[in-house]
């Protein structure tokens, strides 16, 4: 067994060849790079194998084969910038370890951020959240810009319990926010209202949170939700994006841990998660809460992979320009 947080790479990257080689015929399996490069900053991926918050807060396990499903599921997809892809391997959690799992991976994301990398974290459960915050707040130092999660979530994840789990990770960050004296907004986005308890609504009340429960982000109805969030997006300088997929229908996402009956749509989800893509502040991105043993033709793992590619396809198009002129 790996030790807590060891550096593991998955050796999934393989898949279609097309003819002729040449740039515009490369899937993504073609230009990753096992090793990230200091001197050439791309994107960087970076796997949580983990789903020991998710056995602390009772849920199905089989997230810690996350990472390697979702780049199964990344390796054919087209190449569609010119930045270098990097995978910088897994961070494992042995032997119920999560604190130390999560310190390790914080560590990690954070290297990569101090050299210039976008990072895009490949759960794993969604305790992966504090510590994805934990690396940006980090890299951040003594910068007082002001950091907005965006959690695209049916729960809340603001349990107050006696250690840390996939439900926890966002109050230990406005916790640590508190402690710290760094400002630090949270929203939610696609809460289900039968998915939180009464409790869990006066906890998000409580710390300042904002939030859009799934029943408003309708068809025809999400273009008014987004000029709230358009406004969320300029309130803030640094924006950590956390994509947990129980967001999305059963029908759309099975293989999650707690499969959601109504959820938000994928073309809502999509529209949204382009609009803050184009803020230019997001710094960091995860994904979370895939179940490769519960997701049937890897149905889950294709429809996060896409996401994925949507969000570097758009990080391509609006860089870092928002978060940089915001923290200068």
């Amino acid at each position: 067994m790996a030790a807590a947080g060891s550096a593991r790479v998955n050796l999934a990257w393989h898949g279609r060849v097309d003819l002729p080689a040449t740039a515009d015929t490369q899937r993504w399996h073609q230009r990753v790079v096992l090793d990230p490069q200091p001197e050439a900053p791309g994107i960087a991926l970076l796997g949580f194998a983990s789903d020991e918050g998710i056995r602390r807060n009772s849920g199905r396990l089989g997230a810690a084969q996350g990472p390697g499903a979702l780049r199964n599921a990344l390796a054919n997809l087209p190449v569609l910038h010119c930045a270098p892809l990097y995978d910088a391997g897994d961070i494992t959690c042995a032997d119920q370890a999560l604190e130390l799992a999560q310190a390790h991976y914080s560590h990690r994301a954070q290297q990569l951020l101090d050299q210039g990398h976008w990072v895009i974290g490949l759960g794993g459960g969604h305790e992966i959240g504090y510590a994805s915050y934990a690396a940006l707040r980090g890299h951040l130092g003594a910068s007082n810009a002001r950091i907005g999660i965006f959690n695209f979530d049916a729960h809340f994840d603001l349990r107050e319990q006696g250690s840390a789990s996939s439900g926890t990770p966002f109050l230990q960050a406005l916790e640590h926010a508190r402690r710290s004296g760094s400002p630090l907004q949270y929203h939610c986005i696609g809460v289900s209202r039968s998915g939180n308890t009464p409790r869990l609504f006066a906890t998000a009340e409580r710390e300042g949170a904002h939030y859009l429960t799934d029943d408003v982000l309708c068809t025809w109805n999400w273009l008014a939700q987004a000029e709230v969030l358009r406004a969320w997006c300029e309130a803030v300088d640094v924006i950590y994006l956390t994509l947990c997929l129980d967001v999305l229908p059963q029908a759309v996402a099975p293989g999650v841990s707690a499969p959601n009956p109504r959820g938000v749509s994928l073309e809502v989800l999509e529209a949204l998660l382009d609009l803050v893509m184009a803020s230019g502040k997001v710094r960091v991105v995860d994904v979370a809460e895939l179940c490769p043993p519960l997701d049937p033709d890897q149905a889950t793992a294709r429809v996060a992979a896409r996401l994925i590619h949507r969000m570097v396809s758009a990080h391509a198009q609006w860089g870092d320009t928002g978060w940089q002129k915001a923290v200068s």
